[in-house]
């Protein structure tokens, strides 16, 4: 299949460095302590956080920091007619782990000792890219919540099809079977916090694609930093200031 044409046009109308459209809100469950929700072209997903709040089990009760526990999950509507997996399967428990790890090295968890920060992430609708989605739905939801954080942590994917390395897969384009790199970064700190590799790649080849995912994931943060500085804005009009 060709997924860029002659014209160097993806199936999408995308250019190979091309994202797809960015949309995000905060504050939209009304009884979380910080909630978001986060659109890349087609694939839509919600997250939301309670904490930092008294820890529910003490025996997983840290002294000297915060326990960051996630949970991922797709709703059954998400993927149309292709197959759904069940919630508690194997790569649900893997991308709440790679979530929650993601987050971990952002949240100033010693900030907040013998407490419990929970993050919910479910996609509403997958069409590729879901994994990043989800790090930067989380991302304005602690955002939103006033959790204590060293920095924004964004994330993107990029790959590599017909000799061509592409930016923020869809759906047709992850599932082609080529390589796919999908990175979390900390823009300010310059730090690479999540990197995922699902086939092999020359390392010349490999560096263009990460470098590649990393432009995407600083763009962003530049749409997160628009929205938290819209949403502060309006928050100063409610109150006066």
């Amino acid at each position: 299949m060709e997924y860029v044409n002659p014209e160097g046009l993806r199936l999408d109308g995308r250019r190979p460095m091309e994202m797809r459209q960015i949309r995000a809100e905060i504050g939209v469950v009304s009884r979380a302590d910080g909630s978001a929700s986060f659109e890349m072209g087609n694939t839509k997903v919600i997250a939301a956080v309670y904490g930092p709040r008294e820890v529910q089990n003490r025996s997983q009760q840290i002294n000297d920091q915060a326990l960051v526990r996630c949970e991922y999950s797709m709703a059954n509507f998400s993927t149309g007619d292709r197959r759904r997996k069940n919630k508690g399967d194997r790569r649900s428990t893997e991308i709440s782990l790679v979530i929650r790890q993601t987050m971990e090295a952002c949240i100033l968890t010693h900030l907040m000792p013998r407490s419990q920060i929970d993050i919910f992430v479910q996609v509403l609708q997958a069409d590729g890219g879901t994994r990043s989605a989800c790090i930067n739905a989380a991302t304005l939801a602690l955002a939103d919540a006033g959790i204590p954080m060293r920095d924004l942590v964004t994330s993107c994917s990029a790959g590599y099809l017909n000799s061509t390395p592409l930016l923020d897969l869809n759906y047709l384009e992850d599932s082609a079977g080529g390589p796919d790199v999908t990175v979390g970064i900390l823009p300010k700190l310059d730090k690479v916090t999540l990197l995922q590799m699902d086939a092999k790649l020359p390392m010349d080849i490999f560096e263009n694609v990460m470098q590649l995912a990393v432009e995407g994931c600083k763009a962003v943060e530049s749409h997160i930093r628009e929205i938290l500085l819209e949403n502060t804005k309006k928050l100063e009009i409610r109150r006066g200031v």
